[in-house]
């Protein structure tokens, strides 16, 4: 494992456990079942999207990700100023998406609320199933054992944004429980300053917190059984205001501020920094609605983004 790859203190046995409201186990089964006919048919229609083009696959992404979280009993609670669609291949760059980092149940809720590009490590590619669904959606690859390939990433990145498209990266690197965050890392952002595009920070929090947090070395199984299991899970997506192109003259400074307006603070010298307590979503029953229904891994997270590069490697351009 390369010595590069961030990892996190949490750990199942720490964070992802607690009591909270269970349902039966013939609801949770029916969860897991419709959950994975959800799955498998975004699968089998990936195909008849193609000819749409990246506009008609990105109105398609959305709902699909909200029957998907709606599916595993999960609801979705939306606060904060959604921006309005934008035709990728438009003029003007797009904006870097950069949530905090959960769960696997991240990148659904980001894309039913965003939908963009992702930033994926490059084994999913070769996934049974969802490798080419996500190779479909214009999914975003990283060789995390190959450093020097890295500004290559950073310039597809760069790229990305040039033509319109939104770009989804989870700077931390790795999941974290919610309860603390990590820090930033830089190279994602100098994609963002190379294009001279918005950066857009997202707030995730999940309530009740312990059954959604997959860290460590957390099996998917049984962070599958633990959300299907919950009753009244929901899930909180905050858009925040957007940090606009130019604002900070460099990818360390862009990264802190981006970590500090999702409410956290990062030590001086760029490490993790003890975070408080992330407020939860609001207690919402099972059967009442929710303002707006849309339904880890440690070191091997899929979403392990550039986030990673050693400040050197990812530019000459922006000092480090």
């Amino acid at each position: 494992m390369s010595v590069w790859l961030p990892t996190a203190p949490c750990t199942p046995a720490d964070c992802a456990t607690g009591r909270w409201p269970t349902v039966r186990r013939t609801t949770a089964v029916l969860r897991l079942a419709a959950g994975m006919v959800v799955v498998l048919a975004g699968v089998v229609l990936a195909p008849v999207a193609i000819p749409l083009g990246p506009a008609g696959r990105a109105r398609l992404v959305g709902p699909w990700c909200r029957a998907v979280m709606r599916a595993f009993g999960v609801r979705i609670r939306v606060t904060g100023t959604v921006p309005g669609r934008r035709e990728p291949g438009r003029p003007g760059p797009g904006t870097l998406v950069v949530p905090n980092h959960i769960s696997w149940l991240d990148v659904p809720l980001v894309a039913s609320v965003l939908p963009g590009r992702m930033l994926a490590k490059r084994e999913v590619r070769l996934w049974p199933v969802l490798g080419p669904l996500v190779r479909l959606g214009g999914t975003l690859f990283v060789d995390r054992d190959r450093l020097r390939e890295l500004p290559a990433v950073v310039g597809a990145m760069a790229g990305a944004l040039l033509r319109g498209s939104r770009v989804i990266v989870f700077p931390e690197g790795s999941t974290w429980c919610g309860r603390e965050w990590g820090r930033f890392r830089h190279a994602a952002f100098q994609a963002a300053l190379d294009a001279g595009a918005d950066v857009q920070p997202v707030r995730i929090a999940y309530g009740p917190l312990g059954a959604a947090a997959f860290v460590g070395d957390d099996a998917l199984g049984a962070s599958l059984w633990r959300v299907a299991t919950t009753a009244g899970l929901t899930a909180e997506i905050t858009v925040l205001p957007p940090i606009p192109a130019g604002a900070h003259p460099d990818r360390r400074t862009l990264a802190l501020a981006a970590r500090r307006a999702l409410g956290g603070t990062a030590a001086p010298d760029g490490t993790a920094a003890p975070h408080p307590v992330l407020p939860r979503p609001r207690a919402v029953p099972a059967q009442t609605a929710v303002d707006r229904d849309r339904a880890n891994l440690p070191s091997a997270s899929v979403h392990h983004s550039v986030s990673f590069i050693p400040a050197a490697a990812s530019s000459e351009r922006t000092p480090s």
